[in-house]
């Protein structure tokens, strides 16, 4: 009989692994243009002009010139517990003696308000999907505490998460875990949320799942923090690995949400463009439809990538058609704004090389008028 081990959750044995967390899974294709889109079911309107994101529920400095963050007015160190050698870490209850909310309703939401004004810590993480809309949209937000755990429906509930949760993830002396970073302050957040496997509402399964996403991360907040102090006390550099710790959460916490802002240059940076070598004309192009991917996916609210995705945008650089009939042919009906447009893509290839060709001549006219 041959021994088997576990590696990280794979059992191995006679040359194979089998992955203990793989779970059978219908698998959605989720750039089908035949699945509804959230935005137009619930309603919802963005700003996605290409102007700088507001926030408009943060002072500005004197002069106006940016927007004051909270924690600017705090320091990491503010956050690090005075006695945690004393905590004794809290296990977290067992996910199916733990009470459980599907938070759909404004009544509900308040509820959870009201509940998260009564503790000192919770638990928090985002579901987040950007594939069909320009700038993304958060399934949902899941919430744990001590003793329950909660999953919001934040799309159904998109106007009202602010006016009831706002104050409550704005209050510094109320700790936030999200993940293994102990985002322990403030925490900006835009919510909203997108279908998941093309349909709603979700399953058991998925809601067990998003649950677990928060259940436990509080009694491993309380694990973590004993560990680091005893690390700290036992290193010879004299390290405060906590500090370290909170500091780097802070950081993070400090980060403000900025908006994709189309400039000249963005071409340039695009994944695979700098490797292409591609000729000034080739550049040209890849500038061009840029361009006229970002115009369209503001106005119809789908990411960039749903529109026009890099790769595609780079082979048809490299290629350079010029017909209706070769750019059909090298997109292969698989971009649906592009098969809709194919006309107005291909004008833009003409003009993007036209307009090249326009301009160093231009560049050498005024050359050797300079030289005279």
């Amino acid at each position: 009989m041959l021994k088997r081990k576990e590696e990280d959750g794979f059992e191995v044995g006679e040359g194979r692994k089998k992955n203990y967390y793989a779970k059978e899974k219908k698998m959605m294709a989720f750039h089908l243009a035949s699945i509804p889109k959230p935005q137009d079911e619930f309603n919802i309107f963005v700003n996605n002009s290409n102007q700088p994101f507001e926030h408009v529920w943060l002072q500005r400095t004197d002069d106006g010139t940016r927007p004051v963050h909270p924690l600017e007015n705090l320091s990491g160190s503010d956050f690090v517990d005075k006695n945690v050698g004393s905590i004794e870490p809290v296990k977290s209850l067992p996910l199916e003696k733990s009470p459980f909310k599907l938070v759909e309703e404004v009544r509900e939401l308040k509820h959870l308000a009201a509940k998260l004004r009564s503790v000192d810590e919770f638990a928090v993480d985002l579901e987040h999907n950007q594939y069909r809309s320009f700038q993304g949209l958060t399934c949902l937000m899941q919430i744990s505490t001590r003793t329950e755990d909660y999953v919001i429906d934040t799309l159904k509930l998109r106007v009202h998460i602010g006016p009831y949760l706002r104050d409550v993830f704005k209050d510094p002396s109320k700790r936030k875990v999200k993940s293994l970073y102990f985002c322990l302050s403030f925490t900006c957040i835009c919510v909203t949320r997108m279908q998941i496997g093309g349909s709603w509402p979700l399953p058991d399964d998925m809601l067990k799942y998003a649950r677990e996403d928060t259940h436990y991360l509080l009694y491993m907040y309380d694990l973590m923090r004993r560990r680091l102090f005893s690390a700290s006390i036992g290193s010879k550099e004299g390290n405060d690995l906590l500090l370290e710790v909170y500091r780097h959460s802070y950081d993070v916490c400090l980060q403000l949400y900025e908006k994709e802002l189309l400039t000249n240059m963005s071409y340039l940076y695009i994944y695979g463009v700098q490797e292409a070598n591609f000729s000034s004309h080739q550049l040209s192009i890849v500038a061009g439809l840029c361009e006229w991917r970002d115009t369209v996916a503001r106005a119809e609210d789908e990411s960039t990538g749903y529109i026009l995705p890099n790769k595609t945008i780079l082979e048809i650089a490299r290629q350079m058609p010029v017909t209706v009939s070769k750019l059909r042919r090298l997109v292969k009906s698989k971009h649906p704004y592009v098969e809709v447009n194919l006309d107005s893509v291909v004008d833009i290839i003409k003009s993007s090389i036209e307009w090249r060709c326009f301009r160093i001549c231009s560049f050498l006219t005024t050359a050797g008028e300079a030289k005279k």
